[in-house]
């Protein structure tokens, strides 16, 4: 790869005994070298990270990405170290803090990380590889060539040539950028695609504090922050005169339709919050599970929708198909309920403002903050904690501005902590949609009309208008229809097609019943239309999702299982990545039990095989769990599940077992923390028909009347 200017930067500090290679994760053009002084640390501004090795052999890395629980962490450095030839064992990851200056795309979210940086990644380690062997290769008066790597270590060609990396750091440091790096094949891999342990897994399991709730800074105090209980009402007056008597109370103070309860402890704050007194406009005329049911009724019937896609002409075809199938699919508002709630530490000075935090997107934080605040950006510094899950919740920053606003109005150091209920309530939560599909077959079975119409609330288009099946039919119509909602709502674990997959998956296998087809056949013809004759635009490849859906059958052998073992079939593309998954189903004492689900995945090359089953399995768990039970209602804009006593999630003894599989055909890298989910709810619901012969249209589907909408 050839390099420019742009990317590398070469630095040493011969005093220290570090070489630091810095590289651009974002850009993967290079740069020639300069030899200057500097501590192993983030200070240089010419590159966005960068790759140290100590004269003791230890290889740091820094992370830009904000780590939650999809293993970035650990993938990122498997890559350099993998081009490195390093001993695993060497290399030690850090957190980097927010650096506008040193890093771009620093968040987390969309499954985008790895896909962004491989090869960035790849050329920081083979760019290091490659000057270490020219700095043992000088010593030695060989030919480069001759010599090769080993575990940090470099191995010339004549007996006792062997040096550490650790003692050619100094000689290295001093020689030229190289304008091209050679990368390991595939066959040289040894860890990635290997299972590697998680690089913070000892920290968490042994409790060491590292998550947002453990941040402790001199001087700091605890809020908790009452919101209004209904979406819509606005406080008109509040009585804190019980609280302020309560022993630990700091301070009761109002902003922006809130009221923060300020003190020295947490329990002290938690039991004088529920001494506060606040008042609220009238609630009545606020919305409730029946309103949303009248706006989707009406959003079904307009005529003032979003054309998002159009193929042929869908009205035609349908009035000439020999047979029409309809269905409805209807989902609830989720919470992401991430296994830690809402929390931020502010500390907002005269000409300084310090966040401390989990947050995916830590440059939006800081630009929010800056402008709440009216200050320079580079005035704000946000530091990253690990954090307890997310699932798209910590891509909005609503609390840390909170906690921002709060320290400018008490001029104290602050961390915002929000219970339990407060998260659950607190909204930015999954839209809730309805969709209406319609197909027409002709007389040999084959469709020759599809049509969806979405309806969200608050989901803007509600779609995705380029997925499959289109691209195989002639005639297609898609539309939209977005209602605004009071209720806050923002992206939820795979954005829209977390339902959406789960619906269209469901219909398109009551197509293939009502024309006689194999539900994995059918696909794959269709699939081989959009090969050899496709229609309008496609943006997936039919040849990817081909290999999933031929091994996914083959793995969970399709349709040879007996008639005690009812198979649902479902296949989805998100996330650039293609899952294909089979779910089992029996009858166990009377009942449908969901007991296994195969999945076969391709995401390009497997970094962590370890943390990419988990990313699956978690994916798979995780929507069959929401699927069955998630559920938010809503009374005159209150939301009537409030923790996990009233709002369900899946228990450990309803887990079914889960396969995962891996295409291996060495593309790069693809998402992987989303497109497990999106599948599951229809491969479920098509296993539960098989068993049943009762459809399912509306999520949750345990305890709810799944009549056709």
């Amino acid at each position: 790869m050839k390099t420019t200017r742009r990317s590398f930067i070469q630095k040493t500090a011969l005093l220290t005994g570090v070489f630091s290679l810095g590289f651009d994760w974002f850009d993967s053009k290079a740069s020639t070298g300069a030899i200057q002084q500097m501590n192993p640390v983030l200070d240089a501004n010419r590159f966005n990270a960068y790759l140290a090795i100590e004269n003791t052999g230890k290889v740091i890395l820094y992370s830009p990405n904000p780590e939650i629980g999809q293993g970035i962490k650990t993938a990122f450095p498997i890559v350099v170290a993998e081009e490195l030839d390093v001993d695993w064992k060497q290399v030690e990851v850090r957190q980097a803090h927010l650096d506008t200056q040193l890093f771009e795309r620093q968040l987390t979210g969309g499954s985008g990380a790895l896909k962004h940086s491989w090869d960035r990644l790849r050329k920081a380690g083979a760019t290091a590889r490659h000057m270490l062997v020219q700095a043992a290769a000088q010593q030695w008066s060989v030919d480069p060539s001759t010599c090769k790597t080993s575990k940090g270590f470099v191995i010339g060609p004549n007996k006792g040539q062997k040096l550490a990396y650790g003692a050619l750091v100094d000689a290295a440091a001093k020689l030229p950028v190289p304008a091209e790096v050679a990368y390991k094949s595939r066959a040289e891999y040894q860890l990635i695609g290997s299972f590697v342990k998680g690089v913070d897994n000892h920290r968490v399991l042994t409790g060491k504090p590292q998550y947002g709730l453990d941040t402790q800074r001199p001087g700091m105090v605890i809020a908790q922050i009452v919101r209004p209980a209904a979406f819509g009402a606005t406080l008109t007056s509040f009585d804190a005169s019980e609280v302020k008597k309560m022993p630990g109370i700091i301070d009761v103070v109002s902003f922006k339709n809130k009221v923060a309860v300020v003190g020295k402890s947490t329990w002290e704050v938690m039991q004088a919050r529920k001494k506060l007194v606040c008042n609220y406009s009238d609630t009545s005329n606020l919305e409730s599970d029946s309103t949303h049911q009248k706006w989707f009724d009406e959003g079904m019937k307009t005529d003032k929708v979003k054309v998002e896609r159009k193929d042929g002409d869908f009205h035609a075809a349908i009035a000439k198909a020999a047979k029409v199938i309809e269905a409805t699919y209807e989902c609830p508002f989720l919470s992401h309920s991430p296994m830690e709630p809402m929390n931020f530490f502010a500390d907002v000075k005269p000409g300084s403002v310090l966040l401390v935090g989990p947050t995916q997107v830590p440059q939006s934080a800081q630009k929010a903050v800056a402008t709440l605040l009216g200050v320079p950006e580079n005035t704000v510094q946000v530091e990253l904690t690990k954090m307890g899950g997310g699932f798209g919740r910590r891509l909005n920053n609503d609390y840390a501005l909170e906690a921002a606003e709060l320290s400018s109005i008490i001029k104290m150091p602050v961390k915002v902590m929000w219970t339990r209920e407060d998260d659950m309530t607190g909204g930015i939560y999954r839209p809730a949609v309805r969709y209406h599909f319609k197909a027409g077959l002709n007389e040999k079975g084959e469709m020759i009309a599809f049509y969806l119409r979405g309806v969200g609330l608050n989901a803007g288009n509600s779609t995705r208008q380029d997925n499959f099946p289109v691209g195989a039919i002639d005639n297609v119509l898609i539309e939209s229809y977005n209602y605004n909602s009071a209720i806050t709502t923002g992206p939820w674990r795979a954005p829209i097609t977390n339902f959406l997959a789960s619906a269209e998956q469901s219909f398109l296998d009551e197509v293939a019943v009502a024309a006689g087809k194999d539900p994995v056949q059918m696909r794959l013809d269709w699939l081989q239309r959009v090969k050899t004759n496709p229609v309008g635009k496609i943006t997936y490849e039919p040849d990817r999702f081909i290999e999933v859906i031929k091994q996914v059958a083959e793995k969970a052998k399709w349709g040879k299982k007996g008639p005690n073992v009812h198979q649902g079939f479902s296949v989805y593309f998100s996330h650039l990545s293609y899952v294909a998954q089979v779910a089992e189903a029996k009858i166990v004492d009377g009942e449908p039990k969901v007991t296994h689900v195969t999945a076969v995945t391709d995401c390009g090359e497997v970094i962590n095989r370890s943390g990419a089953e988990n990313q699956v399995i978690g994916g798979i768990i995780d929507g069959y769990g929401h699927a069955m039970f998630g559920k938010l209602s809503f009374d005159k804009g209150v939301p009537q599940q409030k923790n996990f006593d009233t709002y369900k999630l899946i228990r450990g003894n309803e887990i079914p077992t889960v396969e995962a599989h891996f295409v291996n055909n060495g593309i790069a890298p693809t998402g992987l923390g989303e497109p497990a989910l999106p599948p599951t709810g229809g491969a479920v619901a098509n296993a539960l028909y098989a068993a049943t012969k009762k459809r399912l249209y509306k999520q949750p589907f345990a305890g709810l009347d799944n009549a056709n909408l």
